[in-house]
């Protein structure tokens, strides 16, 4: 970024008293919002410059680099402002867990909601929302991936490796043919779940966003298929 780029940057951001504009820190795979910090320019310079996300520890009064000594460090896949200018955006390739708790995100103390209050939102769910499981089968996948809890299948997954989550996936895929074989609907059912299990794993492993996946169906939607025998 040129020095008249970043002057523009500064001027758009409105920073409050203290100098300080809060951050939304979101997992540009799971779409998880992970945590909130805050930036001052300094900070935000540091961050547009190096790729790696630089807060303000109010508490500290210091600058700090997320992961710095802990090793669950935040590389920056976009940063945006919204409308007002006050408040930050920032997607990043988490590296463990974001929170010091140790926990794969800052917001794990749940608030009972009555979802009585709201039934037409309810009415309006689209077609869209059958996915939704899928959603938060990535979710569930980046967390046992950032916080690695004992016993956890996933979680012995990524410890083992690429290599193992491949011969999984291969494994899954060669059931899913039997059972489309053997014409049996219960087998194929559950050996496609399991298939789809594997390769979201190899997703996150190899930190590529589901959401990236959709986008290159929909790009080829429509388009007339090429015959590689001509």
């Amino acid at each position: 970024m040129t020095e008249n780029n970043y002057s523009e940057l500064l001027s758009s951001i409105r920073w409050d008293q203290a100098g300080l504009v809060p951050a939304i820190v979101q997992d540009a795979q799971s779409k998880e919002v992970l945590m909130m910090a805050y930036m001052n320019k300094e900070s935000l310079q540091l961050s547009v410059e190096s790729g790696v996300t630089w807060y303000w520890s109010r508490s500290r009064n210091e600058l700090w680099n997320k992961g710095a000594t802990s090793g669950h460090t935040q590389q920056i896949v976009s940063m945006a402002y919204d409308c007002d200018g006050d408040t930050l955006l920032v997607k990043v390739l988490q590296k463990g867990p974001a929170c010091h708790t140790g926990r794969y995100n800052c917001f794990f103390n749940a608030i009972e909601v009555n979802s009585e209050t709201a039934p037409a939102a309810k009415a309006e769910q689209t077609a869209a929302d059958r996915f939704a499981t899928l959603g938060q089968l990535e979710s569930i996948i980046a967390e046992r991936y950032a916080e690695r809890p004992e016993g956890s299948y996933t979680s012995y997954l990524f410890e083992k490796g690429v290599d193992k989550i491949l011969k999984k996936v291969g494994e899954e895929a060669s059931e899913v043919i039997i059972a489309a074989k053997n014409k049996d609907n219960d087998e194929l059912r559950s050996e496609v779940s399991d298939l789809i299990f594997h390769i979201m794993v190899l997703l996150r492993e190899r930190e590529l966003p589901l959401d990236d996946v959709i986008r290159e169906i929909n790009s080829r939607h429509g388009k007339p298929t090429t015959n590689k025998m001509r």
